[in-house]
């Protein structure tokens, strides 16, 4: 059974109507990505960076899985699927994907802020100041932020490595280490990339732009594998 890994951006949840985490002003939903997304934003406002989550995560939930989302939940019927996601939204769960890796955290997951490995699933959308993990300290979002360490890299690069193509969708591989993982893709494998904005890839054999969002090249590419894959 063939390879398939698909390294998902912003944008496959951009077309379900959630917020790009940077935008062209430079800010994620009117806060900058300083006061909000690193230990140091943490450190000066636990509590506004809590309600900026708890507010992401209620947004999340009322998102829907699009046709993107769906088309590559379905590849999994005819190919070995592994997506490896910078996104910290569960769209890509609540599609029908089943083997799902997510580098920079998820959104329904609280962890302690001094013991990284407690983490808690989160039945609801909010963490309050206050709520502690077991070991009596502040629990704070399951989130990879900038300037942290990313610990699924690793796993990430044994699939990468592994692959027999790689679909790249919704990034504008501009955030590293995650943008990298391109370079590791096994040279006979092809890469396609799916996004309207085009984003830059280092010239190699076997490599396809796909000049659209999501919810359309997704599909289309798809398709396009199984004519040419399936049953090899």
């Amino acid at each position: 059974m063939k390879k398939i890994v698909a390294l998902t951006g912003a944008g496959i949840s951009a077309e379900s109507g959630l917020a790009t985490f940077r935008g062209s002003d430079g800010l994620w939903e009117g806060h900058r990505i300083e006061d909000v997304a690193t230990p140091e934003g943490w450190a000066r406002n636990p509590t506004l960076v809590l309600e900026f989550y708890n507010q992401r995560r209620a947004a999340a939930r009322a998102a829907q899985p699009n046709a993107g989302h769906l088309a590559l939940a379905g590849l999994e019927d005819e190919f070995e699927v592994v997506v490896i996601t910078q996104n910290v939204d569960d769209l890509h769960e609540r599609a029908g994907s089943s083997r799902v890796l997510h580098l920079h955290g998820k959104l329904f997951e609280s962890r302690s802020s001094r013991h990284e490995e407690l983490v808690y699933p989160m039945s609801g959308d909010r963490i309050e100041l206050g709520e502690k993990c077991a070991q009596g300290h502040q629990l704070r979002p399951n989130i990879v932020w900038f300037g942290e360490a990313v610990p699924m890299m690793d796993v990430a690069l044994e699939e990468v490595a592994t692959t027999d193509v790689l679909l790249v969708v919704g990034t504008s591989l501009q955030v590293y280490p995650a943008a990298g993982l391109v370079d590791y893709v096994p040279r006979t494998a092809p890469i396609y990339i799916i996004d309207p904005g085009r984003p830059p890839v280092s010239a190699r054999p076997r490599l396809h732009f796909i000049t659209e969002p999501a919810t359309t090249g997704l599909p289309r590419v798809a398709a396009e594998l199984r004519e040419q894959l399936a049953g090899r």
